[in-house]
């Protein structure tokens, strides 16, 4: 019985990270591709291509992660379909959100001219910076289709409980991306309209290479395109409701860190700049533990698509194991090496000492941070998103902005701090305390 047991956990543990540690690498990709642009324009003439590149990507940055849901809604009903073994069902899911993507792409293109306007009127820069961000923007918006799909194909691979092709597709296509931004800069002597049109080139090369695994892996000849099924005004309005919520839910979330970053230059630039320095460190937080809330988007998927409450358990509590022990990981080394990481991203000692100064909030995020980030995954993966958006709502609107206003006064930037910690705080318990009716209601 203990060796059936044992043998169990480990398959579980096997499972969990065999999901988690490709997404991890996949996420580690994405700031070497920042780093690698931010480096080669860098070193051209005018330091405005630098900044032209900042606001673009800053534009969409805001954009994708809206449309963030395309992956995360085409996770959770793929893998519920799949514990089903509903193979047409899995096919039907991959079309219509592939269906969503192009649409929401065509708005996106035909918008062009507001969208850049309203943007570029909301951020205060000078006139050259405006103009090489407005043409840099002008090049990539048109590769909002391969964008769009390649999400959906990521969150769909998962789906099917493989990470390892999403892994293989985004360092491909950073990969391409630097090679032809080195191509365009160097070779044909283009500025920071050379990096848009490489991202252009790389993401429709990217969505060939993820349509290839797509047919080489899973296509099954006996998939039919059914349009009713498809476009089926049941399945349509489930796919709706949940990326609604998702959409929703990102949209605050989003917000809430660029407020925190506006709010921080109220305090002025020295301030900004220690915020955005021990930001990154949040980041680099989320770029380890959303592995194991991918994975949780997987498995728990898969074991509500089997109904299999018993192994539903199992994958939330170790994926909470694997989440928290790393997490613990990460707060031990901001204690220990807090100052020593600081230092990698600034050479200016006030800055450090400045940034030390706030480094408490940065030591305890970690463990805090961790909980709302698994329950994220566990929540999406069974396509129970309303309380993630309802958790958001209470915890940006009723928490986050009533404690920083009522505190800002007495204790500055540790107030905004407070505030960002009990905001993720918040989001932690009430999902904690919410699934017991929404994920093990059927206990």
């Amino acid at each position: 019985m203990l060796k059936k047991f044992s043998d169990e956990s480990k398959q579980l543990n096997k499972s969990i990270l065999s999901l988690a540690i490709p997404n991890i690498i996949s996420n580690i990709s994405v700031p070497l591709l920042s780093s690698v642009d931010t480096a080669v324009v860098g070193h051209l003439d005018q330091v405005s291509y630098l900044g032209a590149i900042a606001l673009g990507s800053m534009i969409f940055n805001f954009i994708y992660w809206a449309f963030g849901f395309l992956r995360m809604g085409t996770t959770g009903l793929t893998a519920q379909a799949h514990g089903r073994s509903d193979e047409q069902e899995s096919f039907n899911v991959l079309l219509r959100a592939l269906s969503v993507a192009f649409g929401g792409a065509i708005i996106l293109i035909a918008f062009q001219e507001f969208i850049g306007y309203v943007s570029f009127y909301l951020i205060n820069s000078n006139a050259e910076v405006e103009s090489l961000a407005r043409e840099y923007f002008d090049i990539r918006i048109y590769a909002a289709p391969a964008t769009l799909s390649i999400y959906v194909f990521h969150g769909w691979f998962l789906g099917k409980q493989n990470a390892r092709i999403p892994m293989i597709i985004v360092i491909l296509i950073n990969l391409l991306n630097i090679g032809f931004n080195l191509l365009f800069i160097y070779q044909f002597e283009m500025k920071s309209n050379g990096v848009a049109l490489g991202t252009v080139c790389a993401q429709y090369i990217g969505l060939i290479i993820s349509a290839t695994f797509y047919f080489k892996s899973f296509h099954n000849k006996n998939m039919l395109i059914r349009l009713n099924r498809i476009f089926d005004i049941e399945a349509i309005s489930m796919f709706f409701k949940i990326n609604l919520d998702i959409f929703l839910r990102t949209l605050l979330l989003v917000f809430t860190f660029t407020y925190f970053t506006a709010e921080s230059a109220v305090y002025g630039e020295n301030i900004l700049a220690a915020n955005t320095i021990l930001l990154q460190l949040w980041m680099l937080l989320s770029y380890g533990i959303d592995g194991f809330a991918f994975a949780s988007e997987s498995l728990v998927g898969k074991s509500v698509g089997e109904s299999n409450n018993v192994f539903l358990k199992k994958v939330i509590r170790y994926s909470f194991y694997w989440g928290m022990g790393l997490s613990i990981i990460y707060s031990f080394i901001y204690l220990v090496f807090g100052y020593n990481i600081l230092s990698i991203y600034t050479d200016k000692l006030f800055l450090i000492e400045l940034a030390g100064s706030f480094l408490v909030w940065t030591i305890i995020a970690p463990i805090i941070n961790s909980v709302c980030y698994i329950w994220d995954g566990i929540y999406i993966g069974a396509t129970q998103t309303k309380p993630m958006r309802n958790s958001m709502i209470v915890s940006t609107l009723f928490l986050f902005f009533p404690i920083y206003y009522l505190t800002n006064d007495l204790w500055g930037n540790h107030s905004l701090w407070m505030a960002m910690t009990i905001f993720m705080f918040s989001r932690g318990l009430l999902l904690t305390i919410l699934s017991k009716k929404y994920i093990f209601a059927n206990d």
